[in-house]
């Protein structure tokens, strides 16, 4: 499909630099394309009303380091460039792939000081050596220290790396740290954070436990891949970044046992919705799954076992925009758009929110 038939035009003050306060007081825009009113105003702390008990909302635990890093290149002993990168997949205790900038003045063999006279980690810096150059500005970096040695070096030196549309607009500062996290945060290794879930309280969470909708947890550890724009002009020459995900068997057969039972699956996030269809077998049943996925869903998908979606609002001719058309109808995503720009939602990471019911029930398309 083009590309271009994603695109919208969003006004600068339709861009959320902040996040709403208390995080459930956000709005929640409802999308029921099946329905005769598809379109309705709320807030996130409606989302009970949408629900039934038995349904499950399905998180993901995700945790966002600090994986911006600055640092000093050294070519042998008298060039010395500053370069900033942004780790977006481990690959190994020591190694990370990372996007460089500016990536042409990196070559492998090249030696990188990050928090140089930090006195936070061995020898006052975190050291690493160019291992590979690909594309698109990416370098695999092997790191001096290791495990959770190095874990904590990158929390000690790194920065919360604020999407490009809020960084351009301001410095990320300390409460950054606390807004991009979701408060079920646990398994470190996000690069963003699972946006959907930051308007998550223990107030609203109370709401849902009294209406006995279930809670379950998967983990996808979201790359800066997320952030990159699409640089072709069709969908067929678009090829996603990898992330690193896992659902576990507990998760698996406590899900297929709600579907099993009429209950509705409704995934919190992009990330958790391309998680469980990854996991996903053609008749929809779950699977324990790990390891790299870079599904991409586009309109023409036919999904396989979700039937909801909160998610907040996405950037034009973003592959998470391509998402929610294929869900939920690209005419309907398009009327749904305009009405949240003309009626003053709060788009991406720190915006509002939206709930989209699947364009066909499941039964329908399996």
């Amino acid at each position: 499909m083009r590309v271009d038939l994603f695109d919208f035009d969003l006004p600068e003050d339709n861009i959320a630099l902040r996040p709403a306060s208390p995080r459930d007081s956000a709005r929640l825009l409802v999308v029921q394309p099946q329905s005769d009113e598809p379109l309705s105003d709320h807030g996130v702390m409606d989302l009970p009303s949408f629900l039934r008990p038995g349904d499950a909302l399905v998180f993901n635990d995700t945790k966002v380091i600090p994986a911006q890093l600055e640092g000093l290149r050294r070519r042998g002993e008298d060039v010395v460039t500053e370069v900033s990168l942004t780790l977006h997949m481990r690959t190994a205790p020591d190694r990370w792939k990372a996007f460089a900038r500016p990536a042409k003045r990196l070559k492998p063999g090249d030696r990188i000081e990050f928090g140089h006279g930090s006195n936070t980690c061995l020898m006052g810096s975190l050291d690493a050596t160019v291992e590979e150059k690909g594309e698109a500005g990416e370098v695999t970096l092997r790191f001096d220290l290791s495990g959770p040695a190095l874990d904590e070096a990158i929390l000690a030196v790194g920065h919360i790396p604020l999407p490009p549309y809020i960084a351009s607009k301001r410095p990320e500062d300390e409460k950054d740290r606390t807004d991009y996290q979701t408060v079920y945060a646990r398994e470190q290794g996000a690069v963003a954070a699972p946006t959907a879930g930051l308007h998550f309280t223990d107030r609203l969470f109370a709401a849902l436990d009294a209406l006995g909708v279930e809670r379950h947890f998967v983990t996808l550890h979201v790359g800066a891949g997320t952030f990159l724009p699409m640089k072709v002009d069709d969908t067929d020459d678009h090829v996603m970044h990898q992330e690193i995900g896992h659902v576990s068997a507990e998760a698996a057969e406590r899900l297929n046992a709600v579907r099993a039972r009429g209950g509705r699956i409704v995934c919190v996030g992009t990330t958790s919705l391309r998680l469980i269809e990854s996991a996903a077998e053609e008749n929809g049943d779950i699977r324990p799954w790990s390891g790299p996925t870079g599904i991409f869903i586009t309109p023409g998908y036919r999904f396989r076992a979700v039937d909801m979606l909160m998610t907040n609002f996405h950037l034009p001719k973003s592959t998470l925009f391509m998402l929610v058309s294929a869900f939920s109808g690209m005419e309907t995503m398009r009327r749904a758009y305009a009405h949240a720009i003309e009626t003053g939602y709060r788009f991406y990471s720190y915006g509002d929110s939206s709930l989209l019911f699947r364009d066909a029930p499941m039964s329908e398309t399996l």
